[in-house]
């Protein structure tokens, strides 16, 4: 690859999903859009990078800020803050509900680990009223791993018990897939998190979990006043441990590092 390339694609993440992309890295970038060149037929990331600056096509362009999309994610990670959304946000959340429905969304779900969490967690220690679990990524090939929701067994081994994994996946060729009423309980949609989310309704409770920290600065701020947009008036907006909020009005939880609460002056504006 050249500079020239490798500044073009740092740039096009940058502008269409915020994403900050190190153009000397020039080893990250091969790593991650090999696959895809492969696949379309290039002999090697450059004449991909060179076909694109030449002639644009707008699928080609998606696929490759789709794939230098982060993907990291694993089974309850950070499991305190697991715990404390279970035992005391969801209930409180279920009991102000007139229905009884708590809408939680995993935003950058990657393979779906999250969101799976959650769903076992549903099934293990059902909480009161009723979950609806949605789950969003900016990647479309994550997307449709995640809604098969099969993983090696180094990935269910990451975060989950063998009580868990006996219970909640069958085995199939080394490879563990989860089961067909936890894959079903939740819904999935290709989201940017720089677009206009207010279609999507009001959620309790956001996940964004070590999401933020792969944007630009800019892409960031935007990602997380789009985030706060959908965070209903007395919901809460859960970023990684050592992730801050720039939003306003949503107030750390001292229970929980990376767990932000609307404050009550949203509250009683709502």
């Amino acid at each position: 690859m050249t500079p020239e390339e490798q500044v073009f694609l740092a740039e096009l993440c940058a502008e269409r999903a915020g994403l900050k992309v190190d153009p000397e890295k020039a080893y990250l970038i091969e790593s991650r859009l090999g696959p895809l060149a492969r696949r379309e037929g290039f002999g090697a990331v450059s004449e991909l990078l060179e076909v694109l600056r030449e002639r644009p096509e707008e699928r080609l362009l998606t696929a490759c800020v789709e794939a230098m999309a982060p993907s990291e994610s694993g089974f309850f990670r950070d499991r305190a803050v697991f715990e404390h959304l279970w035992r005391k946000v969801v209930p409180e959340l279920a009991r102000r509900r007139p229905d009884g429905v708590v809408r939680i969304w995993s935003a950058g779900c990657a393979a779906g680990q999250e969101v799976y969490s959650l769903a076992m967690l549903q099934a293990e220690q059902p909480a009161p009223g009723k979950i609806e679990l949605f789950a969003s990524d900016l990647s479309e090939r994550q997307l449709d791993r995640a809604r098969l929701g099969v993983y090696t067994s180094y990935e269910v081994q990451r975060g989950l018990s063998a009580r868990q994994m006996v219970r909640h996946f069958e085995n199939r060729d080394e490879h563990f897939q989860l089961a067909k009423p936890l894959r079903q309980a939740v819904r999935w949609r290709r989201v940017n998190l720089l677009d206009d989310l207010t279609a999507l309704g009001a959620f309790d409770i956001v996940l964004c979990r070590y999401v933020l920290g792969a944007l630009t600065p800019a892409g960031r701020a935007r990602a997380t006043e789009r985030l706060a947009s959908v965070v209903a008036s007395d919901g809460v907006l859960v970023l990684g441990a050592n992730e801050e909020s720039a939003a306003e009005n949503l107030m750390p939880e001292s229970a929980a590092r990376g767990v932000f609460r609307r404050t009550g002056e949203v509250r009683a504006a709502a």
